[in-house]
């Protein structure tokens, strides 16, 4: 009972953690597509260059970040700073973004999209690195302590919404104050010594700059690449602009973002229970297998999405989302953990897999933001979703084989580490 006891506190420390990041972020980047929308003014190709800006922004930091987590550690000096970060929300949207979006645009872009990048887009990825990280040091499973996050969000979307319509300036509000709340939790955790002494998840050979390279010739990193590009590129490119499709069902915008609100809290609550079921069946058929899984639900969600016309469809198709992200992030770190070195275990996700999104978000954005003006969000989504299956079943021969509880007679461990990413010789 006692040995125990450090364990659960941890846990709920670190949960709360999640929790209070996303609720932070739901609260004010959730309505984020609509805020640049409504409140700044700007039209779909400008707004689509801001996700093109602020993706360049995030695959450099992103990767960034990654080597900084596989220096430190367990060490919590990186979250410290984008709790920080976080808390500058409010005066940071108000007095500065909103202001140079509109007098001086281009400047307004680049400056959001190194505060986003630092706060939120690679934010995000270091915080759910060390929570995986955390998860396998004290042998639970990554989606009982991620799906707080889920929780979070959905529980600041549920508001976010009726906020919003009041004055964004809530909002960003709301995330300030939670900011200092996250920042007050995260000084609070206390890794056990014991986790730390013996553990197969933190290399004692810390990462350098040839292990990176050593990384980039890989034939399996640039195959998981390959996966990420025409699935996941897909699925959250058109997550970016989709509040605005789905505010074109309504009769009016204050309806439309009411309601999208409202199945953002179920789509949340969707993914808050995925979290719980999927490491099952991740387990069970392997992560290769969930990942292709995923694939086909993405692209069928974007194919539906396009063919409808009706506000009751529309409604029922978006908290699909929720268990894209739940198979789509337990799948992505079962396979960095039993294909790559745990050495670049953080670097790995935050460049392979965070990264290479945000890639998309240059390469794909700009046009797609161009056909939701030329051809209608609907075909749109449907070239999209047409492209995420096309890709799916080209990584069902691409993508390594996994190990799985079903094909496998012992229980696999993310510690017994074959990866052709050898340690460096000092």
């Amino acid at each position: 009972m006692n040995s125990s006891t450090p364990t659960r506190t941890a846990q709920i420390k670190m949960s709360t953690f999640i929790f209070l990041y996303f609720f932070t972020w739901s609260s004010s980047f959730g309505l984020y597509a609509l805020w640049l929308s409504q409140k700044v003014g700007l039209d779909s190709i400008t707004i689509g260059s801001v996700f093109a800006i602020n993706g360049v922004f995030a695959v450099v930091m992103k990767p960034v970040y990654g080597y900084i987590m596989d220096k430190i550690g367990m060490s919590k000096w990186l979250l410290y700073f984008v709790c920080a970060i976080s808390a500058l929300m409010a005066p940071f949207f108000v007095t500065v973004y909103q202001p140079l979006l509109l007098t001086h645009t281009t400047i307004g872009i680049v400056i959001g999209a190194f505060y986003l990048s630092l706060g939120w887009y690679a934010g995000v990825a270091a915080s759910e690195s060390y929570a995986d990280r955390f998860s396998r040091l004290y042998g639970l499973e990554f989606g009982r302590i991620r799906m707080w996050g889920s929780l979070g969000w959905a529980m600041a979307a549920s508001v976010s919404g009726l906020l919003f319509n009041y004055t964004p300036l809530a909002n960003f509000l709301v995330s300030s104050t939670t900011s200092v709340l996250m920042l007050v939790v995260l000084v609070s955790l206390k890794i056990g010594d014991e986790q730390l002494r013996n553990n197969n998840v933190i290399s004692a050979n810390k990462i350098v700059f040839s292990d990176v390279i050593m990384l980039l010739k890989n034939r399996k990193f640039w195959m998981f690449s390959l996966y990420v590009a025409g699935v996941a590129w897909m699925m959250f490119v058109a997550e970016q602009q989709f509040p605005r499709y789905f505010v074109s069902f309504f009769d009016t915008k204050e309806q439309g973002n009411a309601w999208y609100g409202y199945l953002s809290t179920v789509q949340s609550g969707m993914e808050f229970v995925m979290m719980m079921f999927i490491p099952v069946l991740v387990n069970h058929f392997g992560a290769k297998k969930g990942l292709l899984l995923c694939g086909c639900v993405v692209g069928l969600r974007l194919i539906a999405s396009g063919l409808t016309s009706d506000p009751l469809v529309i409604s029922i198709i978006k908290p699909f989302y929720g268990v894209e992200i739940a198979l789509l992030l337990i799948s992505v770190f079962k396979y960095i953990a039993e294909h790559f070195h745990k050495k670049v275990n953080a670097t790995m996700y935050l460049l392979g897999y965070q990264a290479m999104i945000y890639v998309g978000s240059v390469v794909v954005a700009p046009p797609a933001g161009y056909l939701y003006d030329k051809i209608g969000f609907a075909h749109t989504y449907l070239l999209m979703g047409c492209c995420a299956l096309v890709f799916t079943l080209i990584s069902a021969f691409t993508l390594s084989r996994c190990q799985s509880t079903r094909a496998e007679s012992q229980t696999f461990s993310p510690a017994l580490d074959t990866s052709p990413v050898e340690p460096v010789k000092h």
